[in-house]
């Protein structure tokens, strides 16, 4: 039924197919008939994780990015997801950058993007949070970065603000500077602006009675003496949990036509070919580690094998989006059954 439906939604340019994959859903869960059709139904109690202090009710979550004003988390969370990830979201909204940006990649099932933090602000997507229904066990994530326009010495008061707009309505944060898609953004990845950064919001973190985790979202480009460098810094705070990966600018591998790549040009690639590097780097920070910090694996994740395979490697929750967008709902029920299976 999904291969039907996506083939029809890939006559479509990718952007305009999402939003209108987004309303086919919130469409299709207000009839009672189909949402009995196409609801998640409740998750076995096996595949609850206890996380960074949060209970989860299952592993698999919604990647930033596809959710990135908070206006349809609940309605992804009826299809499966155990918890959602809204944003990426900046303090002021911004329209991101020039259109086309989001392209695919179908022989390589993979997408690439240069999206740019589009989004509607952060108030628009906490006025939205306030309405969460305070009974759903979802666990909700707020993705935070920087508006474009804001030089990076100035950046930690771009993502304070975030954090305080949001801090009564996620369960969680995660600290983006690894998108390709905003200039200069991925040098805030480096050892000393990073560790400024983190320090000064888990400063502001402590000023509340219940303080939030905090994770970093890292990029899988990262050199072996930068990786080692994020597990400094995610001892020395000590770090929530890091989030593992975010986009390659890598071409390396891709079966696409190059001339259909150059006519593309630059932006983040997801889906696939980033699979075999997400695993690498999960499963070298988690060796640093020593399994004591949290990862939550994305990259790459197309079937239970994949999804397991992050977990193998160190993760100990995963998230989905290219492999949701190729592979549709069932991918989460299959991942589900697949650790259910393992026992």
């Amino acid at each position: 039924m999904y291969s039907f439906l996506r083939s029809l939604l890939f006559l479509l340019n990718p952007e305009r197919a999402h939003y209108s994959s987004v309303n086919l859903i919130k469409f299709t869960l207000r009839l009672p008939i189909l949402k009995w059709l196409i609801k998640s139904s409740e998750d076995d109690l096996k595949l609850s994780r206890r996380v960074f202090g949060i209970d989860f009710p299952n592993p698999i979550g919604l990647a930033a990015g596809f959710d990135k004003d908070a206006s349809c988390f609940e309605e992804m969370g009826q299809l499966g997801f155990g918890f959602i990830e809204i944003g990426t979201v900046t303090p002021l909204p911004q329209e991101g950058n020039p259109k086309p940006r989001l392209f695919r990649l179908k022989k390589d099932f993979a997408l690439i993007n240069r999206m740019g933090f589009n989004n509607q602000g952060v108030v628009a997507a906490a006025d939205r949070l306030k309405k969460r229904n305070k009974e759903s066990k979802l666990i909700v994530g707020g993705n935070i970065g920087k508006n474009k326009w804001t030089p990076n010495d100035q950046a930690v008061q771009d993502y304070i603000q975030s954090f305080n707009a949001l801090f009564p309505y996620v369960d969680y944060f995660a600290v983006n500077v690894s998108s390709p898609n905003t200039v200069n953004l991925r040098q805030l990845q480096e050892k000393e602006p990073l560790m400024y950064l983190l320090n000064e919001l888990k400063l502001v973190n402590v000023t509340y009675p219940n303080p939030k985790p905090i994770l970093l979202k890292i990029a899988p480009d990262l050199s072996t003496e930068q990786l080692d460098d994020i597990v400094d810094i995610a001892k020395e705070l000590p770090l929530d949990g890091i989030i593992a990966t975010n986009t390659t600018i890598s071409r390396e591998g891709l079966r696409t036509d190059e001339k259909q790549l150059n006519a593309i040009g630059q932006g983040g690639l997801s889906g696939v070919p980033v699979a075999i590097r997400s695993t690498e780097v999960i499963r070298y920070l988690n060796t640093k580690l020593e399994g004591k910090i949290p990862i939550v694996g994305v990259g790459g994740i197309h079937s239970k094998e994949d999804a397991l395979e992050k977990l193998d490697a160190g993760a100990t929750l995963i998230q989905l989006y290219t492999g949701f967008i190729y592979e549709g709902p069932s991918l989460i029920k299959a991942i589900k059954k697949a650790i259910l299976a393992r026992g």
